[in-house]
């Protein structure tokens, strides 16, 4: 944090993994420093203005994506784009994301590792709101890291309001022969899925006093960039090159994106 900087105001933007913003409430009630949280668009916008409104300090939007969500990044961006280059020029900083596909595969490894003993017949079903195909599809890969780096026999996947959906997803989990299922959602929220006999609901998959802290330490870099004049909004327009369809420029075609800003956050 630069010195004499003030403490910076906290907007957390939120997209499908946080059933755009809601499943974000409960940090806003706790922490002082979290102003409001809001899905990108208009209701991003109208946050972040109360927020400037509010002091003089600097205002940061956190693009809260557990890793599976890069058009959050970018939706935030735009939404902050126009506020930067006028009013805001100067206090306004878009953080790196939350988390990316790395750290979701961590954090799901621990939360299905956490609880009762491990059931060497037990099987992991990860959960998660349906989005889009590619988003789901990464939640796939993302649960096949999972079981490759875990202790687990078998990790599934489902979708609320998806396809399979949970139901789905436990039956396929009893067919494959687990003796137990540990429902794990791959989200803010927690699962939807009723416990049984032999399903464990777990989650949340991060403690709020985890996600506090991770938003703590997104924003502290997030400042120190702006005190070098960096307010990160135009990496963040840049975040969902390469998602979805490949696409060709053609033989020596321009490819014309920037890729500047294009590195990992840890």
């Amino acid at each position: 944090m630069t010195p004499g900087r003030p403490a910076a105001t906290v907007v957390l933007a939120g997209g499908h993994e946080s059933g755009h913003a809601r499943d974000l409430a409960p940090l806003v009630e706790r922490e002082p420093a979290v102003h409001a949280a809001a899905a990108p668009g208009r209701d991003l916008a109208a946050a972040v203005r109360s927020a400037l409104a509010a002091g003089d300090g600097p205002v940061c939007v956190v693009p809260m994506t557990l890793g599976r969500d890069p058009k959050l990044v970018a939706d935030s961006a735009r939404a902050l784009r126009w506020l930067a280059a006028g009013e805001a020029r100067g206090r306004l900083a878009l953080t790196a994301p939350f988390g990316a596909a790395e750290h979701l595969v961590g954090w799901l490894r621990a939360a299905a590792s956490a609880g009762p003993e491990l059931d060497p017949d037990g099987a992991i079903l990860v959960t998660a709101p349906a989005a889009g195909p590619f988003e789901d599809a990464e939640l796939f890969r993302i649960a096949r890291l999972v079981r490759q780096y875990g202790h687990h026999r078998w990790v599934e996947v489902a979708f609320e309001g998806g396809d399979p959906d949970p139901a789905e997803g436990v039956e396929r989990c009893r067919l494959l022969g687990a003796r137990t299922v540990t429902v794990v959602p791959a989200s803010f929220g927690r699962a939807v899925t009723q416990a049984q006999d032999d399903v464990r609901v777990g989650g949340p998959l991060l403690r709020p006093s985890a996600i506090a802290g991770v938003v703590a330490a997104r924003t502290a870099t997030a400042l120190h960039l702006l005190g070098h004049g960096e307010d990160g909004i135009a990496a963040g327009l840049d975040a969902e090159h390469g998602h979805g369809y490949a696409h060709s420029h053609g033989p020596g075609g321009d490819h014309g994106h920037g890729h500047a800003h294009s590195h990992k956050h840890h």
